[in-house]
């Protein structure tokens, strides 16, 4: 029965040749019978620039010792004060950002020291309270940078904004570009809502010369503005 059934499928195949080559062309013929006629695709955004509310100072302390241990007690002992310092003032949150400790080796290959680095890193919107307490900690930790950007709030009462102004830009392109194709109005087949944001970089100098400034009285600082972005794509059925 086996060896009878595979005899079958060979025929079968065989005399079927025709038929199978004729196959993708009758595919083909129905696909482009199917495909709409008068879709447009699109694509419209909306952008608008909001100063930055969020400031990020990056203290760091660095120390060179002859042995590690003592080298990571000191780092661990000036961000920890630091820490403790920035928990008493509202509104100004710290962390500890890098951390690292090596060796430096003599002619010889052999060590002959250790360095290290910590960092911890202020965040707040209120600038005058951050800065503040940069420059009180200036005494026992140095500032590294100073960073701006934008805070999930501030940009999402933006997107909601301009969200309304690219769905607004998307139909007027819709509309504009069926009745130059012809049509007389159209139908909204699929759509996307996406955004994002840019900042513009700081010049590397401006951060250096804040941290050779620090002195007692807070820094001076401006934030910069990012820039907010909602694109709305996707495709009409334009419509007689």
């Amino acid at each position: 029965m086996k060896r009878t059934t595979a005899t079958w499928v060979l025929a079968a195949a065989a005399a079927a040749p025709f038929a199978l080559t004729a196959l993708p062309a009758r595919a083909d013929t129905m696909l482009v019978q199917q495909q709409p006629s008068g879709v447009l695709s699109l694509s419209a955004q909306a952008s608008d620039e909001v100063p930055q509310d969020v400031i990020d100072i990056t203290l760091f302390y660095e120390k060179q010792a002859s042995d590690a241990a003592s080298l990571t007690d000191a780092l661990n002992q000036h961000a920890d004060a630091a820490l403790k310092q920035a928990k008493r003032v509202p509104g100004v949150t710290a962390h500890t950002g890098t951390f690292t400790v090596y060796p430096t080796t003599d002619r010889d290959g052999k060590i002959s020291s250790w360095r290290g680095r910590t960092e911890v890193i202020l965040e707040s919107r209120d600038f005058a309270a951050a800065t503040k307490l940069a420059a009180q900690i200036n005494s026992t930790m140095q500032v590294g940078s100073v960073a701006f950007s934008l805070s999930p709030e501030a940009e999402r009462k933006a997107a909601d904004k301009l969200t309304t102004d690219a769905i607004k830009n998307f139909k007027q392109q819709a509309d504009s570009s069926a009745r130059a194709f012809g049509y007389g109005g159209y139908a909204i087949r699929e759509v996307n809502v996406g955004g994002n944001h840019t900042s513009p970089p700081r010049p590397m100098f401006a951060m250096r010369a804040m941290a050779a400034e620090a002195a007692p009285a807070p820094l001076p600082v401006e934030g910069g503005k990012a820039t907010v972005t909602v694109t709305v794509s996707g495709s009409v059925q334009m419509t007689r």
